[in-house]
């Protein structure tokens, strides 16, 4: 592990400001830097792999990092034959494979900037609102798609009028006259020094990629990530973790390159240390992990990254299948969780396999950053204390500042890996910094103990997100959701918790279906969801939970006084589950507004359960 320590600033008006006190190490600043010297040091290492789409077993198509080399430096040729650029850039709608990874690094080395956008604006939208007030926005040159025939509408809908369209397979049969190319040609065309030229001027000031959010509260902002904040972010975690160094790491990831954790993080963390990331088509959702799980049944990953849900859903084929479990753990160094808190349960039950088929423990981490930061600002090389979701302290080269906001103290941070601002929005660039050039998060931290900051900071919420009682009482989502996530457990899938402007707090409960299964055996195994949730035994399990919790609470802002159980689950198709897996309590409360009015109807209505002590 890399160094572990924090200086620390008190200032008069009550904030702090935190540093790492080893400074960051000299590193390359383009990406494909890195690219080019595996390939000549490296050649034949696997750079990236994905399965076969037959999905025939143990079968994998590999790129080396020679021959990945290669291609991207003819697709950039082809780049430079149209003329791309930041006013016309690369813009790709669909998931993770070898083609959008290609372009990935092609425009990156060439200086054209790349756009990869959520799968979720072309597939599940009727409007395609967002995905128009993107294409408007950035003015793609080039819009790749994978499958012309799924992403169709979208194009005919989105796209400008003078975008090329390239497709890898089944170009859409209708694209209201624009050129329409196979991805096969771009790569067909030989790399000239052309290439070489175009790569000399591309500098850390460089535009490499622009990300946008979620936009659940309006039109997606685009973050822009110039060549600087990449490789800063993949340098000081390199820095912060040098074992990824001595053993390239093997890494099987399926989190969405769209988000920065996926992209710019986890395929970072392969390609600066010359590792093989392995594309996983699966999710952390039911009919989807069965991917995930077939491709860890035949790739023995040294770095496991995944959102909790992602590591609760692979749970049970590591106690069932013990040739899974073997090959799991045979090489595993380290976990890292992402996107929110690790639930005990989970945490345990990871402990207890690891020691059963190893006899010792896996180290587990985590940190915290956002799109903005590029998006790791502080991490964890240690154990923290009694499993406690401690989120560790400043990278090198960062600097972050504790700025109090009522009862808790808002995290903002500045450093050469935060980006430059948001793509032609001014006002919002003027709010996002403070007067110092501290970016805003929103994100509340505190200390793992107050008079030992050596020992890391904890996520203490969203200050956006916490609400309060009538009372004049804060309530603090996030450990209250935390809290409820481990007394419910197994049976909780997540909660949203509600109360805003209330006398009392309550809480939109969605059971996690399998398990609570095993708590209704009269039901056939082809009984649905619904159907589970109103049966008696999960209605009565939980019944007793939410009273034994009552029992405990030490408060109103504690005491869940009444839940609904909900069998209609938060899924990307809803808006209610980011691509990450992780639920957007916002969205929820937005969107089912009528539950959460009905949660304080008097008397209550008979699906609500209430606490035996409201």
């Amino acid at each position: 592990m890399g160094p572990r320590g924090v200086s620390v600033e008190k200032r008069v008006d009550g904030s702090l400001i935190l540093r790492c006190p080893t400074p960051l190490r000299e590193h390359p600043q383009r990406i494909t830097e890195r690219m080019l010297h595996w390939a000549e040091q490296t050649p034949d290492a696997i750079a990236f792999a994905q399965r076969y789409p037959d999905g025939r077993k143990n079968a994998w198509m590999t790129l080396s990092y020679r021959e990945f080399a290669e291609r991207f430096r003819r697709i950039g040729q082809a780049l430079i034959e149209r003329k791309l650029s930041p006013d016309r850039p690369v813009m790709l709608l669909s998931e993770n494979d070898f083609e959008n990874g290609l372009l990935h690094f092609a425009a990156m080395h060439v200086g054209v900037p790349y756009i990869p956008v959520s799968p979720n604006y072309s597939l599940l939208s009727r409007d395609h609102a967002k995905l128009k007030s993107i294409m408007q926005l950035m003015n793609p040159g080039l819009v790749f798609a994978a499958d012309g025939g799924r992403y169709g509408a979208a194009i005919l809908a989105a796209a400008p009028p003078d975008a090329e369209i390239v497709c890898a397979t089944n170009p859409p049969p209708q694209a209201g006259g624009r050129r329409i190319t196979s991805f096969a040609e771009l790569l067909d065309t030989p790399a000239t020094s052309a290439v070489d030229d175009a790569f000399a001027k591309v500098g850390p000031d460089t535009i490499g990629k622009i990300l946008f959010t979620s936009g659940s509260t309006g039109a997606p902002k685009g973050v822009v990530h110039n060549q600087r904040h990449i490789c800063c972010n993949c340098a000081h975690n390199t820095q912060f973790f040098p074992f990824l160094e001595d053993h390239p790491p093997v890494i099987v990831d399926w989190l969405p390159w769209h988000h920065v954790s996926g992209g710019t993080h986890n395929i970072g963390s392969a390609v600066w240390t010359g590792g093989s990331y392995y594309i996983d088509h699966g999710k952390p959702l039911p009919g989807q992990i069965d991917s995930t799980v077939q491709a860890l049944r035949e790739v023995a990953q040294t770095y496991w990254i995944n959102v909790p849900k992602g590591m609760e859903a692979v749970l049970p084929y590591l106690r069932s299948e013990p040739e899974l479990r073997k090959t799991f753990f045979s090489r595993l160094e380290f976990i890292h969780y992402v996107a929110a808190s690790l639930p005990g349960h989970i945490w345990d039950a990871i402990d207890e396999l690891a020691v059963q088929e190893t006899g010792e423990r896996i180290l587990i981490s985590a940190g915290l950053g956002s799109t903005e930061c590029g998006p790791t600002m502080i991490f964890a090389n240690w154990e923290p204390p009694k499993k406690q979701p401690v989120i560790g302290l400043p990278l090198p080269g960062v600097e972050a500042k504790l700025v109090p906001h009522g009862e808790k103290l808002e995290i903002r941070f500045r450093a050469p890996c935060v980006t430059a601002g948001y793509w032609k929005n001014d006002e919002l660039n003027r709010q996002a910094f403070d007067e110092e050039g501290f970016i805003r998060t929103g994100d509340a931290v505190k200390f793992w103990n107050p008079d030992h900051p050596e020992e890391g900071l904890m996520f203490n919420g969203r200050i956006t997100e916490d609400f309060k009682l009538t009372s004049g009482s804060w309530v603090n989502v996030m450990a209250l959701r935390n809290m409820l996530m481990a007394h419910f457990a197994p049976y909780l899938f997540d909660v949203v918790i509600a109360g805003h402007n209330q006398d009392y707090v309550c809480g939109l409960v969605f059971p996690a279906i399998e398990a609570c299964r095993a708590l209704c055996p009269e039901l056939p195994e082809s009984a649905s969801a619904a159907e589970v949730v109103a049966s008696v035994g999960v209605r009565a399990k939980f019944q007793l939970l939410i009273d034994s919790l009552a029992r405990v609470s030490t408060g109103g802002t504690t005491h869940i006084a009444r839940i609904v159980l909900e069998s209609d689950p938060p899924t990307l198709d809803n808006g209610e589950m980011a691509d990450k897996g992780t639920v957007a309590q916002r969205m929820v409360l937005e969107r089912r507004a009528a539950v959460v009015s009905e949660l304080y109807e008097e008397p209550p209505p008979g699906r609500l359960l209430v606490a035996a002590s409201s």
